[in-house]
């Protein structure tokens, strides 16, 4: 039976070029295929037999051609390998922006803006008279040396400090972020994929920093059995292992990398879809996937509460129901004094866009 889907009519839509539209298409198949570009191209060409993507005035070929000469993919003369680039990879970090948060107008939220003055970055047109501390930076000369003149004259110019004005700038406050991302084994078990919207999520987030708040810092890592540090670039790439989930691993490398970060403002959050179920202790690793471990909760639970001694809130998205995963994280929520999203997988990026931004209209001291 055929049916016929209806759709609001985007006048934007036919104003694409087919390599705008190919691209668009592309980039979202890259997420899925963790960068890889002949899989990619694969599925397009695929995609493109079904639903004739392509014309005879532009095809698949085409494609790939104007692909290599905008810079978008590199290939190794010597083996033949194609691979993206840092282009692309800024490309899907754009289109994940757009798709997640594409629908938030422009406002002044997240500007971490508070009633204090002092040093900062947004200038006050307010002014006011010199005082013992001020420092030479802060000083008005065009208005102080208009008092001088109006106060002394010019024929005897001279200025003092009852002559001195200041102008003062808004303080703006800046928050360190560690963005936590499960790469554990059941990332992608029972049929649903769950890391590619954690990808992607990441991918908005890093780039809504970069482009809307540049002086905020985002530190990224994924844990499994352990923790590391993965840099921006490398998102496209990432794949779910062979692993258990060691949260506590994850927890003490993001509590290392906020020590090193100079604002006072510092935040967690965590994108994952189970227990925790894993410990290393010296070289060897405790493991237990059968329920919540009461080893493993502990030392969980302790790093909630030193987070929270620290004032590290830590935000936590579960992307699972079970009543027992959300007791867990309950329990964790509460240690920590932070927050707890059960998020669906559709609805993931809207719950830590809200949560990121709710963030920035406090003023966090």
């Amino acid at each position: 039976m055929n049916s016929i889907f209806f759709s609001k009519y985007n006048p934007q839509e036919n104003d694409k070029s087919g390599f705008e539209k190919l691209l668009e298409i592309f980039t979202q198949l890259l997420t899925y295929t963790n960068g890889d570009f002949n899989e990619a191209i694969q599925w397009l060409t695929e995609l493109d037999k079904e639903y004739n993507l392509t014309n005879e005035e532009y095809g698949i070929g085409d494609f790939i051609e104007d692909l290599k000469s905008k810079g978008y993919i590199d290939e190794n003369n010597q083996t033949g390998e194609i691979k993206i680039t840092s282009k692309t990879e800024q490309t899907i970090r754009k289109k994940s922006l757009e798709e997640i948060f594409g629908k938030i107008k422009k406002s002044k939220q997240g500007n971490h803006q508070t009633f204090k003055a002092g040093m900062g970055d947004e200038i006050n047109p307010e002014t006011r008279p010199f005082q013992f501390g001020d420092t030479m930076e802060q000083i008005d000369f065009t208005a102080s040396i208009r008092n001088a003149q109006v106060n002394h004259g010019i024929d005897s110019f001279s200025m003092n400090e009852g002559d001195l004005e200041i102008r003062e700038t808004d303080f703006k406050a800046q928050t360190s972020t560690v963005l936590m991302i499960d790469i554990s084994h059941s990332m992608i078990l029972y049929g649903e994929d769950r890391i590619t919207p954690a990808k992607k999520v990441a991918m908005a987030l890093s780039e809504l920093i970069k482009t809307k708040y540049p002086k905020d810092t985002l530190d990224i890592l994924v844990f499994g059995n352990d923790a590391w540090s993965i840099e921006i670039k490398d998102l496209p790439y990432l794949q779910v292992g062979p692993y258990h989930t060691n949260t506590v691993a994850g927890l003490e490398l993001a509590m290392e990398l906020l020590r090193k970060r100079k604002n006072p403002n510092k935040q967690i959050f965590m994108i994952t879809d189970g227990k925790p179920t894993c410990l290393k202790q010296g070289k060897n690793y405790y493991k237990n996937s059968f329920g919540i471990d009461r080893k493993i909760l502990n030392r969980c639970m302790s790093l909630a509460t030193q987070c929270k001694k620290l004032k590290i809130p830590i935000t936590t998205f579960m992307i699972a129901s079970d009543p027992y995963l959300q007791k867990f994280v309950q329990e964790f929520t509460e240690a920590n004094n932070g927050k707890a999203f059960f998020a669906n997988l559709d609805r993931l990026g809207a719950f830590i866009f809200k949560d990121f931004e709710s963030g920035r209209n406090k003023t966090m001291l």
